[in-house]
Protein backbone atom coordinates (compact mmCIF):
# COMPACT_ATOMS: atom_id res chain seq x y z
CA UNK A 1 0.00 0.00 0.00
CA UNK A 2 1.27 3.48 -0.85
CA UNK A 3 1.95 5.85 2.02
CA UNK A 4 -0.13 9.02 2.33
CA UNK A 5 1.32 12.22 0.96
CA UNK A 6 2.25 14.45 3.90
CA UNK A 7 0.25 17.60 4.53
CA UNK A 8 2.77 20.36 3.96
CA UNK A 9 2.30 24.07 3.96
CA UNK A 10 4.39 26.73 2.29
CA UNK A 11 4.03 30.41 3.06
CA UNK A 12 1.65 32.06 0.56
CA UNK A 13 0.85 28.78 -1.24
CA UNK A 14 -2.76 27.56 -1.13
CA UNK A 15 -3.62 23.85 -0.93
CA UNK A 16 -6.11 23.10 -3.69
CA UNK A 17 -6.69 19.39 -3.33
CA UNK A 18 -5.51 16.15 -1.89
CA UNK A 19 -6.64 13.51 -4.35
CA UNK A 20 -7.55 10.23 -2.78
CA UNK A 21 -8.14 6.62 -3.61
CA UNK A 22 -7.89 4.88 -0.26
CA UNK A 23 -5.10 7.11 0.93
CA UNK A 24 -3.97 10.57 -0.13
CA UNK A 25 -1.20 10.11 -2.67
CA UNK A 26 -1.30 13.51 -4.37
CA UNK A 27 -1.27 17.13 -3.17
CA UNK A 28 -1.80 20.24 -5.34
CA UNK A 29 -0.68 23.73 -4.26
CA UNK A 30 -1.21 27.01 -6.13
CA UNK A 31 0.04 30.59 -5.78
CA UNK A 32 -0.12 33.84 -7.74
CA UNK A 33 3.53 34.48 -8.69
CA UNK A 34 3.04 37.58 -10.83
CA UNK A 35 -0.15 39.23 -12.10
CA UNK A 36 -0.17 36.97 -15.17
CA UNK A 37 1.54 33.91 -13.68
CA UNK A 38 0.00 31.31 -11.41
CA UNK A 39 2.39 28.73 -10.02
CA UNK A 40 1.14 25.18 -9.51
CA UNK A 41 2.92 22.47 -7.55
CA UNK A 42 1.86 18.83 -7.63
CA UNK A 43 3.35 16.43 -5.08
CA UNK A 44 2.71 12.76 -5.78
CA UNK A 45 3.94 9.49 -4.32
CA UNK A 46 6.18 7.93 -6.95
CA UNK A 47 4.80 4.47 -6.15
CA UNK A 48 1.36 5.51 -7.39
CA UNK A 49 2.34 8.11 -10.00
CA UNK A 50 3.90 8.29 -13.42
CA UNK A 51 7.37 7.29 -12.13
CA UNK A 52 6.27 4.00 -10.53
CA UNK A 53 7.98 1.94 -13.25
CA UNK A 54 10.79 4.35 -14.10
CA UNK A 55 13.16 3.32 -11.30
CA UNK A 56 13.06 1.16 -8.11
CA UNK A 57 10.72 3.42 -6.13
CA UNK A 58 10.39 3.42 -2.37
CA UNK A 59 6.97 3.69 -0.75
CA UNK A 60 7.76 7.17 0.60
CA UNK A 61 9.43 8.70 -2.50
CA UNK A 62 7.71 11.89 -3.68
CA UNK A 63 7.77 13.46 -7.14
CA UNK A 64 7.56 17.25 -7.33
CA UNK A 65 6.03 18.74 -10.49
CA UNK A 66 6.00 22.51 -10.96
CA UNK A 67 4.47 24.65 -13.69
CA UNK A 68 6.86 26.80 -15.67
CA UNK A 69 8.50 29.31 -13.36
CA UNK A 70 11.57 31.51 -13.79
CA UNK A 71 14.71 29.56 -12.73
CA UNK A 72 15.38 31.80 -9.70
CA UNK A 73 11.83 31.31 -8.41
CA UNK A 74 12.00 27.58 -9.21
CA UNK A 75 15.27 27.11 -7.30
CA UNK A 76 13.90 28.82 -4.21
CA UNK A 77 10.62 26.90 -4.40
CA UNK A 78 12.31 23.51 -4.84
CA UNK A 79 14.56 24.17 -1.84
CA UNK A 80 11.54 25.10 0.29
CA UNK A 81 9.59 22.06 -0.93
CA UNK A 82 12.39 19.61 -0.13
CA UNK A 83 12.75 21.02 3.39
CA UNK A 84 8.97 20.90 3.96
CA UNK A 85 8.59 17.37 2.56
CA UNK A 86 11.47 15.93 4.58
CA UNK A 87 10.19 17.62 7.75
CA UNK A 88 6.64 16.35 7.18
CA UNK A 89 7.65 12.79 6.21
CA UNK A 90 10.74 11.55 8.05
CA UNK A 91 10.54 8.24 6.12
CA UNK A 92 10.91 9.94 2.73
CA UNK A 93 14.11 8.66 1.10
CA UNK A 94 13.91 10.60 -2.17
CA UNK A 95 12.32 13.77 -3.49
CA UNK A 96 12.32 13.48 -7.29
CA UNK A 97 12.13 16.29 -9.83
CA UNK A 98 11.83 15.31 -13.51
CA UNK A 99 12.78 17.71 -16.29
CA UNK A 100 12.50 17.19 -20.04
CA UNK A 101 15.64 15.38 -21.18
CA UNK A 102 18.25 17.90 -22.29
CA UNK A 103 16.73 20.91 -20.49
CA UNK A 104 19.92 22.03 -18.79
CA UNK A 105 18.40 25.29 -17.50
CA UNK A 106 15.71 23.47 -15.48
CA UNK A 107 18.17 20.81 -14.35
CA UNK A 108 20.59 23.56 -13.27
CA UNK A 109 17.84 25.28 -11.27
CA UNK A 110 17.10 21.97 -9.53
CA UNK A 111 20.80 21.36 -8.83
CA UNK A 112 21.05 24.84 -7.32
CA UNK A 113 18.25 23.77 -4.95
CA UNK A 114 20.20 20.69 -3.81
CA UNK A 115 19.03 18.07 -6.33
CA UNK A 116 21.53 15.92 -8.20
CA UNK A 117 21.05 14.35 -11.61
CA UNK A 118 20.72 10.56 -11.41
CA UNK A 119 19.34 9.10 -14.64
CA UNK A 120 17.44 9.69 -17.88
CA UNK A 121 14.27 7.59 -18.24
CA UNK A 122 11.56 7.06 -20.86
CA UNK A 123 8.02 7.89 -19.80
CA UNK A 124 4.91 7.48 -21.98
CA UNK A 125 4.86 11.26 -22.58
CA UNK A 126 8.57 11.47 -23.45
CA UNK A 127 12.09 11.17 -22.03
CA UNK A 128 12.96 12.96 -18.79
CA UNK A 129 16.03 13.50 -16.63
CA UNK A 130 15.50 12.68 -12.97
CA UNK A 131 17.02 14.80 -10.22
CA UNK A 132 16.95 13.60 -6.63
CA UNK A 133 17.23 15.28 -3.24
CA UNK A 134 17.86 12.91 -0.35
CA UNK A 135 18.10 13.39 3.40
CA UNK A 136 21.52 13.05 5.01
CA UNK A 137 20.62 9.72 6.63
CA UNK A 138 20.23 8.19 3.14
CA UNK A 139 23.50 9.48 1.72
CA UNK A 140 25.64 9.03 4.85
CA UNK A 141 28.66 6.82 4.21
CA UNK A 142 30.49 5.17 7.09
CA UNK A 143 34.14 5.15 6.11
CA UNK A 144 35.04 2.56 8.75
CA UNK A 145 35.22 -0.40 6.37
CA UNK A 146 36.25 -2.78 9.17
CA UNK A 147 32.97 -2.29 11.07
CA UNK A 148 29.91 -4.33 10.11
CA UNK A 149 26.78 -2.13 10.34
CA UNK A 150 24.24 -2.93 13.08
CA UNK A 151 26.56 -5.25 15.03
Amino acid sequence: MTAEIPAISLESWKTLSRDTARVWTRLVLRRQIEPATVGTVVLERCASGRLREAYPVSEHDIEVRVTELPPVVLTSLLGDLVAAILAADPHCRRVIYAVPEGDLELLGAAEDAGFRFVVDVELPDGPVSLGVAEPAWVTFVDLDLERVPHT
